[in-house]
């Protein structure tokens, strides 16, 4: 079946072809009216960037407040269904959105199509206006027409423009009455590279409502369905989605094409694997790999599978994430990975982090109009061609941690490359709420980290990776995170234990990491910060000022002092049965912490707080081991990168991980 919607089209001279819809301009439903900004947007295009792309902060404030009257906003009452909305008299709309608008740089550059057609439907009278950007965000209008009763309106547009970047919508303007957009597409008459169809898998761990919340969202969108052959649940939880409630409604809403399977606990590897393997299994053109804790925009399913079917090439095709909490917050356009410290640009030069569509419209915001290509898409929402799993492999056996980010550098350098396309996204908790950098899961960043380097860095003993690692000990030591250094200095003795032992090490190693955290202060949770002994100041701030960053010239002093401080200074009983302040979790910088002998601080969903203790004598075994390791990876870096390049085929091939499926999984049928 075509993931491409077939239509059929005939133009005013009679000349009848056979198109198929690329995008369709959607709206969201009633559980999303607060992502409107994201689908829809009112007022004019003209000029919307000012004199020129780089509009300083103050007239982009200016013209936000003038919008924010509600004279001419955008509103959900206006919303017919999921493809309708109307124009009030004498109100413009625009699909100028993340949504809805076309990205036509991405279909110019990773697409042989050299055209589009958008069709729009309307019954009133007003007028349709078409616009398009270039990648310096400047608009440019393309062709207004007049509309009457009822109207399919076509245009026909180039797409030879758009190489470096650049976006295709359109407004709609009433006139003395509403004008209603009964629906609009953006389509082809050429055929796709391929007709796929695709299995699409959640890994989960007791992630229950978010599972059976996005089955659900599949079963009232049957059109994302089209191209579906397999719904799969990768199950590695002790409270399983099949037992959950409303599992019986999804289950028969997805007409037969849900299929659960349960495993141990294998990590987000082991179930993002077991989806690809089971996709190969099953003769899939895709698999679409989706987190167990997003909520889908399920017309983003199709996107990437007519994308991936137009791509030139085998493309490995991504999805966005918003913020859950903020849901018109976009985290960021692309991820790239750093080759000289083997770290993600956040944002790289091109784009920013956090970009709130309610305040910044994509027709405002100039730097968005630039294509960002990308090393990887993460696996919130990643859309993998069967014949690259085939060719290279499945995920690394690496539990979690960058096993998105390795798999798609791997497909890159067998050049099958990554494309995070705009308008196809989910909602995932932010990173901002998350510390995945701290306690046990250091270990795993840490690890997977330098494998990532042994395997794929193009610099000698991994460039700036060891200084950088060394680096990040120092801070989480001075700052008595002293779990987390322990869980970084064994992810490398880990590390040197060569790539054959990581399927063994899947289900066991968490547990083990876990049971260490027992023997450490900052680790132990309490919901209350009253659940601890009293705050004591044991020595007042320097003039009522507090603790400040140290600037750069005084930086390399100013840490040492500290060093040594936490080296060698006793730590007084009263410090260590008081705690000196309560430090909320945006304030826990290495910075801050090394002035403390022992602070409370909250986590970072602030639901908790834990006590953090100084413990020289730790501080020096840490420090010194840490040295060590270090010195330890470096010295054998052309033997650890040997091994694990020849391992590389061989642990990520479906025989290696179908035994280790078969070892910790059972299936059920649904």
């Amino acid at each position: 079946m075509s993931v491409a919607t077939k239509t059929e089209s005939t133009t005013a001279d009679g000349d009848s072809r056979s198109w198929r819809t690329l995008q369709r301009v959607i709206l969201p439903g009633d559980a999303d009216q607060e992502t409107l900004p994201l689908y829809l947007d009112a007022g004019t295009s003209a000029g919307a960037f000012g004199d020129s792309p780089t509009t300083v902060r103050g007239e982009r404030q200016a013209k936000r407040a003038r919008a924010a009257d509600g004279a001419n906003t955008a509103s959900y009452e206006d919303v017919v269904s999921r493809t309708a909305t109307s124009a009030r008299p004498g109100q413009r709309l625009s699909f100028s959105t993340y949504f809805n608008a076309f990205p036509a740089s991405y279909w110019r550059r990773w697409t042989p199509l050299r055209t589009v057609r958008l069709r729009v439907v309307t019954k009133g009278a007003g007028t349709v206006s078409v616009y398009k950007s270039n990648a310096r965000g400047s608009l440019q209008h393309v062709e207004t027409t007049r509309v009457k009763g009822a109207t399919e309106s076509t245009f026909d547009l180039s797409l030879a423009p758009f190489g470096d970047g650049g976006w295709y919508w359109f407004d709609v303007t009433a006139g003395a009455e509403a004008v209603a957009i009964q629906a609009a597409e953006w389509l082809t008459d050429e055929e796709p590279r391929t007709n796929g169809d695709i299995t699409v898998e959640i890994t989960t761990l007791n992630k229950t409502d978010f599972c059976i919340n996005n089955l659900r969202i599949l079963g009232e969108h049957p059109e994302a369905l089209q191209s579906v052959k397999e719904v799969l649940v990768v199950d590695q939880g002790t409270q399983k989605v099949a037992e959950a409630d409303g599992f019986a409604e999804v289950a028969a809403a997805l007409g037969g094409k849900l299929r659960i399977i349960n495993q141990d606990n294998l990590g987000g590897s082991g179930g993002f694997a077991r989806g690809m393997y089971e996709a190969v299994k099953n003769d899939s053109d895709y698999v679409l790999l989706l987190d167990d804790d997003v909520v889908v925009e399920p017309e983003s399913i199709t996107r990437l599978a007519v994308f991936a079917d137009y791509c030139k090439k085998p493309t490995l095709v991504g999805g966005h994430m918003f913020d859950l909490h903020d849901r018109n917050v976009l985290h960021t356009l692309g991820e790239v990975v750093n080759p000289y410290i083997i770290g993600p640009d956040e944002p790289n030069p091109d784009q920013q982090m956090r970009h709130n569509f309610s305040q910044e419209t994509l027709r405002d915001t100039a730097w968005m109009h630039r294509r960002v290509d990308v090393d990887y898409n993460g696996w919130w929402m990643c859309l993998i061609p069967t014949q690259v799993i085939r060719e290279i492999g499945l995920s690394l056996p690496v539990f979690i941690k960058w096993d998105d980010a390795e798999y798609g550098v791997r497909a890159k350098a067998a050049g099958y490359p990554t494309v995070s396309l705009p308008g196809a996204a989910v909602w995932h908790v932010s990173w901002i709420d998350k510390d995945d950098m701290v306690g046990w899961q250091s270990y795993f960043h840490t690890r997977n980290r330098f494998i990532f380097a042994l395997l794929h860095s193009p610099y000698e003993h991994g460039g700036g990776l060891v200084e950088n690692s060394l680096k990040l000990d120092l801070k989480h030591n001075i700052s008595m995170q002293y779990y987390t250094v322990q869980g970084r200095i064994d992810a490398l003795r880990d590390l040197m234990k060569g790539p054959a032992g990581l399927h063994g090490m899947l289900p066991t190693r968490l547990p083990e990491i876990r049971a260490l955290a027992a023997g450490y202060t900052e680790t132990q949770f309490k919901p209350d910060v009253d659940e601890f002994p009293a705050v004591k100041v044991a020595r007042l701030p320097r003039r009522g000022k507090g603790f400040s960053v140290p600037s750069l010239v005084k930086l390399a002093p100013w840490l040492a002092k500290n060093v040594i401080r936490q080296v060698a200074t006793p730590v007084t009983d009263q410090r260590q049965q008081h705690p000196e302040a309560v430090v909320a979790h945006q304030d826990n910088k290495w910075w801050r912490m090394s002035q403390f002998d022992s602070a409370i601080v909250s986590n970072a969903e602030g639901s908790a707080a834990s006590w953090y203790k100084r413990d020289p004598k730790l501080v020096r075994k840490l420090l010194v081991d840490s040295v060590k390791v270090h010195g330890e990876v470096l010295r054998q870096w052309p033997r650890l990168k040997a091994e694990y390049r020849d391992a590389l085929a061989a642990i990520t091939s479906v025989e290696a991980w179908e035994k280790t499926f078969a070892e910790h999984s059972e299936i059920s049928e649904n």
